[in-house]
Parts: structure tokens; C-alpha cells; sequence
């Protein structure tokens, strides 16, 4: 079944909550991933987009994430800090641009970045865009409006805020903000000019219906670039008893997300280390971008061995 889909998504049809999407459950896993790997030759290329992340500020943060070592509410055992100083920032961000990275991002903890760190944060972008090459990304929580004008100014053209997962199973995971919250602010990121990087963390003990309901709704939202993380459960945290997901499941994902979203970078996130080479199966599978570095409170991949791995597969970087 998936073969035609195939082609046809190919042609242009998009699928819809009203289509009958069961066959993504049911269709052998070899068969759906090889699918999800033509579609993204199709209408995507062979071009994989790295992209690199900082802690900006690390820890205290007062949202009851539960799957979130930087919660207050929590109990794991991290380094904690506030905003680091601008030009250690605008120094690490040079490094990973002269190391062929071609996007940056800063992320913070705490449910919105205010006051004297915003100010820093807007000087630290200031300095990464008069350095230029490369694009900058922000990820500071529930912003306002004048916020976001003032992150484009600044040189950032791109937002980072995560759905997380389904509508239905956001209210397990968070109840400190909502997931209309979470729409607002791409909405605003939106109005101001920026584009949305936005996916979820998978895991969580959502049900496969929930994951493809998340699927939809960045669809909905033409999101171009979709981080998808597979749950690193972390001690001290509520959901550090949770079986992290099988090698089958992730590929799976993958694909799914690849079938619902054609045209998207569907970006390997947290997690990746996981999987057997470092997730090459999942750049079969529908992927075609990841985070590549040290990833805030999980380990992450090396820029050279990714860059080594993705080259030696035919990739375009």
C-alpha cells in the first residue's frame, strides 16, 4: 500500500487527518522506510541540514517539564548558571562556523528569557550577525511580542519552540503552561518575521496516535524544520523509570513523520546516540537534518563524525 502512497505524495497529494494513515502502524517496517527515504529524495534532495545548539542559561527553571532535567520541580542533578557572557557565546558560535556548521542556536531554560539576560542575549546575536555566516536561531521560552520584534533586529531568523507532543497528552507532560501556549508563540515568532523550527520528544508514554497526531499538527503549521527527540530518561526527573524506545520504533517514527510532513527537514535531535552509528539508519529513513555537537543536558554527536558519516552516504552538507 505504501508504494503507491508513495508516488503519489510524490505527485503532490499531502495526507490529511481524514485520510486512513493505519498502514504507517502496519506496513513493514523495510518497505515504510524505504518509502519515506524516496520521498525525501524526491522533494528534498540529497541536502542535510547540521545545525548546533548552546546552554545558554542552564538550570532553575520554574515550568514542571516532566521530562526536563533543567525543572525546578525536578530533582536531577545538573550544572546550574545564568546567561553566560555575550562573547563567550559569539566566540563558541564562530567556532562551529568555521567548522562548516551553517546554524546556531541559543537555548535557555526558564519560561521566558527578560530583563538584563534578554538584554544580553540581544548583544550576544548582535555580535554573531556583524560576524556573519552563519544563521541564528533562539530559544527562550514564552515570549511577548515586542520580544520576538526585538530577537529579529537582533539578527535571529529563526525561532526554536516545541509542540512536544500530541494536544491530548500535553497536559500529562505540563501543566504550568499550556499547549495553546505553545501555538501563541509561534504565532508571534511568525508575526515577527521569523520562521519556526518546532517537533517534539518521543517516548514520553504518548501513544503512536498521539505521535501522528503531532505529525499533523506541524504539518498544519507548515513547519519546515521538525527536531524530533527520543526520551533520554534522566534520573531525578518524573520520567526516569521510562523504557527508552527500540531502534525499530525511532526508524518508524521517523518515516512517519517523513509520509506526513513530504517537503520538511525532519532533524534528528536528543537521543540519536542511541542508535547504532550514530542514527545512520534513520538518514534511510526519512531524516535529512540533525543537531550535531554537545547537546545541552544529553550527550550529542561529534560535527566530524557526523559530517564524515552523512558525506560517505552521498549526502550534500
Amino acid at each position: 500500500m505504501s508504494e503507491c502512497i508513495v508516488k503519489e505524495i510524490i505527485n503532490g497529494r499531502r495526507l490529511s487527518r481524514a485520510d486512513d494513515v493505519s498502514f504507517l502502524l502496519t506496513e513493514d517496517l523495510g518497505e515504510l522506510c524505504r518509502g519515506a527515504d524516496e520521498i525525501r529524495r524526491a522533494l528534498c534532495g540529497n541536502r542535510v541540514d547540521l545545525c548546533s545548539i548552546i546552554n545558554g542559561r542552564s538550570g532553575r527553571c520554574g515550568e514542571d517539564c516532566k521530562f526536563c532535567a533543567q525543572s525546578a520541580c525536578n530533582h536531577a542533578k545538573i550544572e546550574e548558571y545564568p546567561f553566560l557572557e555575550p562573547d563567550e557565546i559569539a566566540k563558541d558560535c564562530k567556532t562551529h562556523a568555521d567548522r562548516g556548521i551553517r546554524r546556531y542556536s541559543v537555548v535557555t531554560a526558564g519560561r521566558a528569557l527578560s530583563g538584563a539576560e534578554m538584554e544580553r542575549a540581544l548583544m550576544a546575536y548582535r555580535a554573531m550577525k556583524e560576524a556573519g555566516g552563519i544563521g541564528l536561531c533562539a530559544s527562550h521560552g514564552l515570549l511577548s511580542q515586542e520580544d520576538f520584534n526585538r530577537l529579529k533586529e537582533a539578527g535571529v531568523s529563526r525561532y526554536h519552540a516545541n509542540l512536544e507532543t500530541s494536544e491530548r497528552y500535553f497536559p500529562f507532560i505540563c501543566t504550568t503552561h499550556t499547549y495553546e501556549d505553545k501555538l501563541e508563540v509561534i504565532h508571534r515568532a511568525r508575526r515577527a518575521g521569523l520562521s519556526v523550527c518546532s517537533g517534539g520528544i518521543l517516548g514520553m508514554g504518548e501513544t503512536w496516535e498521539d505521535r501522528i497526531d503531532m505529525a499533523f499538527s506541524l504539518h498544519e503549521l507548515e513547519i519546515r524544520s521538525i527536531p524530533i527527540n527520543f526520551l533520554q530518561p534522566i534520573k531525578g526527573t518524573p520520567l526516569e523509570d521510562m523504557q527508552p524506545l527500540s531502534e525499530e520504533e525511532i526508524l518508524r517514527s521517523i518515516a512517519v513523520f517523513r509520509y506526513i510532513n513530504p517537503d520538511a527537514y525532519v532533524r534528528l535531535a536528543a537521543g540519536r546516540n542511541r542508535m547504532a552509528e550514530s542514527g545512520k539508519k534513520a538518514f534511510c529513513s526519512g531524516a535529512n537534518a540533525a543537531i550535531t555537537g554537545d547537546m545541552l543536558t544529553t550527550s550529542g554527536n561529534q560535527i566530524a563524525d557526523d559530517v564524515e558519516m552523512l558525506s560517505a552516504m552521498g549526502f550534500d552538507l
